[in-house]
This record gives C-alpha cells, sequence and structure tokens, in this order.
C-alpha cells in the first residue's frame, strides 16, 4: 500500500497551482497594465488599429465581430480560441470597453463574440484594439475545488481520494459481459470493467484504438440505471467532440457552457436550443414580452408627474417583476425537465460549476482525454459525483504548465497517472488500432506501448499508388549538411526553418500533381512543433493549395486528428544538437501517430541523432522505411 499522504499531496497542489496562476497573471494581466500600447502590438499581446471585416449575430443570437489587424502584420501572438479579450477604442481611452472571447484567431484576422444584446456605437468611431486578457474563473473554481478535498472526511469525497492514492482497495460487482458486436475483444474488456467497477475505472486508448466507440457503449449501458450521467473532458473541443459522438449514438444530450466557446455543431444540443424547442417555449416568451412591454410603458413617465401618474407607473413596475419572475419559474421548470430527462450531462470541468449544474449531484463521471487535464481541474468532477470512468493516454500531450518550478514539481501529473501509479488495476488497455499502417504504428509502438498494439487488418497494409509506384509508409527526408539551418523569430522566440518551408512546398505539390490509383483525393495535414513555422507554411500555401484538402497545425492543436498523408517539419537545425521541443517524446508520439497511410519526416539528423529517441527513430526508418536526403529536393 502506498504511504502517501493525500492531504500532503494536495497541498502541495495548491501550492503549484498558485504559482501558476500568479506566473500567467504576470504574463497577462501585469504585462498589459505595466506595458506601453505601442510596446504591446510589437509582442502581440496587443492588435493595433484593427479593421471589422464582418460583424452578425452567431450562436445564441450573440454578436460577433471578424476583426484584423492592419499594422505589424508579421508579430506571432498569444490569441487562441477560448481566450478572454478586451476590445476597447483608442478614442475614449479606458472608459469604453467591451469584454468577449476568441472563436478563432489565425495569423492577422480574429473572429470575437460577445455575451451582450447588441455591440456599442463606438465600435464605428475608429481607433480600435484588442488585448489579451487574464481570465482567473478557472484557477478559482481550481481552488475551492482543492480546498473541499483537503478538507473532507468521511464522506465519498475523501473515499474516492484514498482509494486514488491505494489506502482503501476498489469494489468490484459481478456482472454479465456486456453483448456488443460492434466492439473488439480489448474494447468489450474495457466496457466490462467501466460497467464493473463501484469506484473508478480507467480506459488507456491510445491513438486509434476507438476510445471514443468504447467510451459510448459504455455510456448507453451506464444510463440505462444512473441517468443522467455527467461527461467532461480537458478542452471543449474536447467535449465537444465526446458529446456529438453520443449524441449521433442516439443518446440524449445536453452541453453545457459559454456558447462562444462551444462548436457550431454541437449547438442542437445545448440547454439553450434546447429550451428553445421546449413545449413551454411560447408561455414563456410571452411572459417575457409582456413583462418587457411593462417596463417600456412605465419608463414613459417623466420625472414631474403627480400622485396618480406615479401610482400607475409603480404599478406596471410591479406587473412586470411579476411577470418576470413568473418567467423565471417557468424557466427553471424547463431547465429542470431537460436535465432530468438527459442520458448525458456534457461541460468542461469549470462548466459543472456552471448555475445550471453548480447544486446537482451525479452518479458517474466519464471523463475523455483526462490525461490532459489538471489534477486540480479533474476534482471540480470529482466532487459531484460517486464514481469515476477516465480516459485517455499518458503516452500522449501532458496539461499544459507554464511555470517550469510548477512542472518540474508534479503540476503536470493528472489524476489518471495518479490511477495508473498507484491502482493500475482500475486500468485496461485498448489493444488493436484501425488508423495507422503497421510500418507507421510499430515505431511507437515499440518505444511508447511494449509492442502491445496490433494494427486491424482494415488498415494494417494501407497502400498508397501514385504514378504506378507504391510509396512507402514512411519516409525521413534528412537535411544534414544542406546548410538547411533554423532561425528564430527575435519577437516570439520561436523556431522556424525555410529550407524545410521549401521542401514541404515540393511535397505538396508532388501529392495533388499525383496520378493516384482509383482517383482517391488524399487529405494532407503539414504540423510542427512550433507555432512560427506554421504560421510560416500557412503564409506560403495558402494561395497555392486553398482549394486542395491540406490543413496546417501545430502537433498539439492537432492532437486527436488524422489525415492519409501526414508532413511533420522538425525545424531544428544547429551546431549545437540543441532540439528544444522535441525533446517532449510524447509530443513527437502524437506527431507520429496522425498519419493514415503515409508519414513523412523532415529534420536534421546530424542535430537530432545524438538524441536516444530519435537516433532509434532514424535506425527504424532505415531498416523498415525510406530516408532520402534533402539534396534529392534540388529546387530549395
Amino acid at each position: 500500500m502506498p504511504e502517501k499522504n493525500v492531504c500532503e499531496y494536495l497541498e502541495k497542489m495548491r501550492q503549484l497551482l498558485k504559482l501558476e496562476k500568479e506566473e500567467e497573471y504576470r504574463q497577462t494581466a501585469e504585462y498589459l497594465r505595466q506595458t506601453s500600447l505601442t510596446d504591446r502590438i510589437k509582442t502581440g499581446f496587443s492588435w493595433y488599429p484593427l479593421q471589422i471585416i464582418e460583424q452578425g449575430y452567431g450562436l445564441g443570437n450573440y454578436p460577433f465581430l471578424i476583426i484584423e489587424r492592419t499594422r505589424n502584420t508579421d508579430t506571432e501572438h498569444p490569441f487562441q480560441g477560448g481566450k478572454k479579450v478586451r476590445l476597447f477604442s483608442a478614442h475614449y481611452n479606458d472608459d469604453e470597453f467591451l469584454i468577449g472571447t476568441v472563436y478563432y484567431a489565425d495569423r492577422n484576422r480574429m473572429k470575437i463574440l460577445f455575451i451582450t444584446d447588441d455591440l456599442p456605437d463606438w465600435i464605428h468611431d475608429g481607433k480600435l484594439g484588442v488585448d489579451l486578457l487574464f481570465d482567473e474563473r478557472t484557477y478559482v473554481e481550481m481552488e475551492k475545488a482543492l480546498d473541499i478535498c483537503i478538507q473532507a472526511r468521511n464522506n465519498r469525497t475523501s473515499d474516492l481520494l484514498d482509494m486514488i492514492f491505494g489506502h482503501i482497495a476498489l469494489k468490484r460487482k459481478t456482472i454479465p459481459p456486456l453483448s456488443n458486436t460492434m466492439l473488439n475483444e480489448s474494447q468489450q474488456v474495457a466496457v466490462d470493467n467501466m460497467l464493473g467497477a463501484y469506484d473508478i475505472a480507467l480506459v488507456h486508448g491510445p491513438p486509434g484504438t476507438g476510445k471514443t466507440t468504447t467510451l459510448v457503449a459504455a455510456t448507453h449501458a451506464l444510463a440505462i440505471t444512473n441517468r443522467p450521467l455527467l461527461v467532461s473532458a480537458a478542452s471543449n473541443a474536447a467535449t465537444d467532440h465526446i458529446a456529438l459522438q453520443m449524441a449521433h449514438s442516439g443518446l440524449r444530450v445536453v452541453r453545457i457552457g459559454n456558447l462562444s466557446r462551444i462548436h457550431a455543431e454541437i449547438l442542437p444540443y445545448t440547454l439553450e436550443s434546447l429550451i428553445n424547442n421546449h413545449a413551454e417555449k411560447e408561455s414563456w416568451h410571452s411572459l417575457k414580452s409582456r413583462a418587457d412591454q411593462m417596463r417600456i410603458m412605465a419608463s414613459k413617465y417623466k420625472r414631474n408627474f403627480g400622485h396618480d401618474e406615479r401610482a400607475q407607473r409603480n404599478l406596471l413596475y410591479a406587473e412586470a417583476r411579476d411577470l418576470a419572475a413568473e418567467a423565471r419559474k417557468i424557466e427553471a421548470f424547463m431547465i429542470h425537465d431537460i436535465l432530468e430527462k438527459a442520458d448525458v450531462i456534457a461541460t468542461t470541468p469549470v462548466g459543472a460549476q456552471s448555475p445550471e449544474l453548480s447544486k446537482l449531484s451525479f452518479h458517474t463521471l466519464i471523463m475523455d482525454e483526462a490525461s490532459q487535464a489538471l489534477l486540480p481541474a479533474t476534482l471540480i468532477l470529482l466532487l459531484k459525483v460517486q464514481k469515476i470512468v477516465l480516459a485517455g493516454d499518458p503516452c500522449q500531450l501532458p496539461p499544459t504548465v507554464k511555470t517550469i518550478q510548477a512542472q518540474r514539481e508534479g503540476l503536470s501529473t493528472t489524476l489518471m497517472d495518479l490511477c495508473m501509479q498507484y491502482i493500475p488495476e482500475s486500468t485496461t488497455m485498448l489493444t488493436t488500432q484501425y488508423r495507422m499502417h503497421e510500418t507507421i504504428m510499430a515505431f511507437p509502438n515499440a518505444w511508447f506501448y511494449q509492442n502491445r498494439l496490433k494494427a486491424h487488418d482494415t488498415n494494417r497494409n494501407h497502400l498508397i499508388i501514385a504514378n504506378n509506384e507504391c510509396l512507402s509508409p514512411l519516409l525521413f527526408i534528412d537535411t544534414a549538411g544542406c546548410g538547411l539551418h533554423e532561425s528564430e523569430h527575435p519577437a516570439s522566440g520561436s523556431r522556424y526553418n525555410e529550407g524545410e518551408i521549401q521542401i514541404i512546398m515540393q511535397l505538396l505539390e508532388e501529392i495533388f500533381y499525383a496520378d493516384f490509383k482509383d482517383k482517391i483525393s488524399p487529405d494532407v495535414a503539414v504540423i510542427s512543433p512550433y507555432r512560427e513555422q506554421v504560421l510560416r507554411i500557412q503564409q506560403n500555401t495558402i494561395l497555392i493549395y486553398k482549394d486542395n484538402n491540406v490543413t496546417i497545425d501545430t502537433i498539439d492543436a492537432f492532437q486527436g486528428q488524422e489525415r492519409d498523408f501526414i508532413i511533420i517539419s522538425l525545424v531544428r537545425s544547429n551546431n549545437d544538437g540543441d532540439i528544444g521541443f522535441l525533446q517532449d517524446y510524447r509530443r513527437m508520439n502524437v506527431a507520429l501517430t496522425r498519419a493514415r497511410k503515409r508519414l513523412i519526416v523532415i529534420g536534421d539528423s546530424a542535430t537530432i541523432g545524438a538524441d536516444k529517441f530519435y537516433a532509434s527513430f532514424l535506425e527504424f526508418v532505415e531498416k523498415h522505411g525510406e530516408y532520402r536526403s534533402a539534396w534529392e529536393y534540388t529546387d530549395f
């Protein structure tokens, strides 16, 4: 039995979380307050001046703006979907601003959604800018959850925590095996483990092994007796994905969350949309409309009026309040009715503390991508349930931790990591993979998964025949000795490699002008660990390949996706053997396991070859794949 003291461990996590919060605050809030607009523009933390490209009303009938920066367009920036921003006008100093949430941000354009009825008139007065803001709500909720868990005694929360650290034995119940012909053997075992666990069950799902399919099957079975289930994931995008798959399988799903952070495809399953389709909607709208009319009538009375006018105004306001109260009762009934009838309520960890869910408890939590969620975030969910099911892959990307000290001392250790360490009997691993050619699978399978993965017959020998030639599933293009050295962006410090970009352009040309057998149109992704490299590849390809099926993104952003062709640009090429981000092997595991049929890696063997991971990979390619020199791409 491990002797780890639960309270001491959680107290340490609280201190590390405080460090992380202070660091993020320093990077955003303090930086914005202490730095001039001119300097913020140079570093990308502010965009100014802006041009409005489009405005309108989107999800939930909330307004949005698509804006474009017109200066410093080469500066890298930290804006991305889900970030809080402040839209301001330099005409008014700090007197006029609007808080919104980024829907998406690319090199120089950004779509911002606002939770307000209408946009103010001053947005058309010119001199618009946008600042990145520090959003502390996530930290506040995580801190609350840690405090409650530290103080928990003799209740279900304290029992679950003791089980996670191995102090209390897990209990199981005997159940008949679930008969599902759509599941393979390891998926069936995982479902049975989830159904038979009283307390905690884990699903280790390596790339392409059908983790989502397995979770959906288990959810159908669990929802028979324990509905509604609380379903969550580490991010809004991941929560949307698992919720959509469950909805498409026939489960009644309600997605709770900030509309500005929810993908459009999930909108029909949001609480707002379900309310608008409820049988009591007309009564609710009628009461709200009548209350608004009463307020308008009352506001028409002037300041100087007599006793009768004052009495009439008071009556109108009183009636408006009564109507609004009735509308709120109907709204509360509709929300209760919708949630009560749901099989699944899906939300992010912080969303679980939204007003609609803050007082609800659930029997079972199913959390996808649990290996990417900070422990304190997962604890928010643990407090609301009796049983937890965690799914993910600790061999892929960990949670993002900005503070070096916090990362070094364990803040990136997840609840799933702890369970796999202290209660390994709770875990089942999915072992049949349905994505990759077996040659693409083989190296990560050996390095990360102890060769436990087996490629399914449907994809084991994925072949691509182009120009009457069978292409190798695995190709490494070596830039060693070609003078294709990396560069560093002066403002952001992010790396890029112009030589590799030129090779990528030639590879894309080869792919899109090839004569493929069966006239297939391959889907392609170009990924890199460095954002500056991604941005520069996008700039080079946006016009040439805008009509072709090409995705260009960072490795982190591409996790969970797959394509027929994957091109990885490693970027690093220097005389010191410095490989930077490439030292995170889990990030490279994500990159190496995205391709279905052909994986192309571009890198400098002289720079990466001293590292044991990359030395092994290069040796594997020489034996089982195709190895070319960049000299063959003479146009660079």
